[in-house]
């Protein structure tokens, strides 16, 4: 067997592999009986059917398609162990057969994608700052606000809007007296003071009452992100389903009694100490975030291949999906609301698919490199943990005891040690100067 190796562009490599006509050969046969077994022929069993019969009734070709597919199938591993030393082979490969006669060699040709070269730049000693956390008073009042709100009383008011009232209305809007596409909104619901399709909207409802309907017309910024009206005057028709008056629950003890906290000050206390973890949280994503994009941009890559850029494209699409599904929404509508195609929202991606793909290269080298590894004990105790968080999850028990989420978890165990022990590298203890 002879095998020809040649670099393409994109990280891909080209095997070009030839099987003599004494290698091929024994496949033949075989080929034969596996067509024979699928056919009937009259006066033969199945998978009995003489060679010379069998070519008059099939063909010669159909038989040593089957050889071909049987010669592969026996060959294909051998030779991309045997010439993939050295590098890292990804996805599935390209087969495909280059020549197939009678008497002939069988010859086949292989296109792997690998993982492109990669070297890295200064991932040490950065000198990174990370960004202190701090919690303000107006933002426990923001959020106490908003429980007041999540718990307010409502009840049918017979009387005009007023400021605070929740309203349902029907909403038409217009732009030069054209009826605007996604403009038309029933039984949209309204608090007045709060800002709606556009700033100042829910103050012209102000002193309208049940079966009213206000016409008015209102300006739409310049950088609004509906570029069709950005900058432009849209007409208004809203008339008035109904109107609730809203109570909010004073801030005091009992309030603080309903989230099962004795006093208000206890409240506060708790959602200050919400506030700087969700803070810290994010924080510390974007320091992350910051220190990867440093490695990457003083790092040397070759050329991605596509399989790996359109593999994390892919996965940006579906995050993005199950999380506005996940919010209730659907994702034709998010999409209808772009005014784009699946296709055309998955090649916005790519830059950030190209990004993610540096960031998890890079990782993947400094793993190598400094040999951070994740044992066998730590793989078995974090299953232990998410089996017993999981118990009731028929599901996901199922999921953690396949051997390919194994692997999974030691991907993403590896990527979070390395991350860590980077942020010991590059950024200095918070408060340093």
């Amino acid at each position: 067997m002879q095998v020809v190796k040649k670099e393409l562009p994109k990280s891909q490599l080209e095997l070009s592999v030839e099987l003599s006509v004494e290698e091929f050969a024994p496949y033949i046969p075989k080929g034969a009986e596996k067509v024979a077994a699928t056919i009937k022929i009259e006066g033969f069993r199945p998978g009995k059917v003489p060679y010379e019969i069998l070519k008059q009734k099939i063909g010669e070709m159909t038989i040593l398609e089957e050889a071909a597919h049987l010669a592969i199938h026996k060959t294909i591993d051998d030779v991309i162990e045997q010439n993939t030393i050295g590098v890292q082979a990804i996805g599935q490969p390209q087969v495909n057969v280059t020549k197939l006669a009678p008497n002939n060699p069988l010859e086949y040709k292989i296109v792997i994608s690998c993982l492109p070269s990669i070297a890295l730049g200064k991932y040490k000693d950065l000198g990174l700052k990370p960004e202190a956390v701090s919690v303000e008073d107006k933002e426990i009042e923001k959020s106490l606000h908003d429980l007041r709100e999540m718990r307010a009383q409502e009840a049918l008011a017979d009387r005009a809007i007023g400021d605070g009232d929740k309203v349902v209305a029907d909403i038409k809007m217009f732009l030069d007296k054209v009826p605007l596409e996604d403009g038309q909104h029933q039984g949209a619901t309204i608090i007045v003071g709060k800002d709606y399709f556009v700033p100042g909207f829910d103050k012209q409802l102000l002193g309208a009452k049940k079966g009213e309907e206000k016409k008015f017309s209102l300006p739409y910024p310049d950088n609004h992100h509906q570029k069709n009206i950005a900058g432009k005057l849209v007409e208004f028709a809203v008339t008035v389903k109904d109107i609730y008056s809203r109570t909010l629950p004073e801030l005091n003890d009992e309030f603080a009694g309903f989230f099962r906290l004795k006093t208000l000050a206890e409240l506060k206390t708790n959602l200050k100490e919400s506030l700087e973890q969700e803070k810290k949280r994010n924080t510390d994503l974007k320091n992350e975030a910051e220190m990867i994009s440093k490695i990457i941009a003083d790092t040397k890559f070759g050329d991605l291949p596509d399989v790996l850029v359109e593999s994390e494209s892919r996965n940006i699409m579906t995050e993005l999906e199950t999380n506005i599904v996940r919010q209730g929404g659907k994702f034709e509508d998010y999409l209808g609301h772009l005014k784009k195609t699946r296709e055309a929202l998955q090649l916005e991606l790519l830059p950030n698919a190209v990004k993610r793909v540096k960031s998890a290269l890079v990782i993947r080298e400094i793993a190598v490199l400094e040999k951070i590894m994740v044992s066998d004990k730590e793989i078995a105790d974090k299953i232990a943990e998410l089996k017993k968080q999981y118990a009731d999850n028929k599901e996901v028990s199922k999921v953690l005891g396949e051997a390919g989420y194994t692997d999974y978890l030691r991907n993403i165990l590896t990527n979070e040690k390395v991350i860590a022990q980077l942020k010991e590298w590059n950024y200095a203890p918070a408060g340093t100067k």
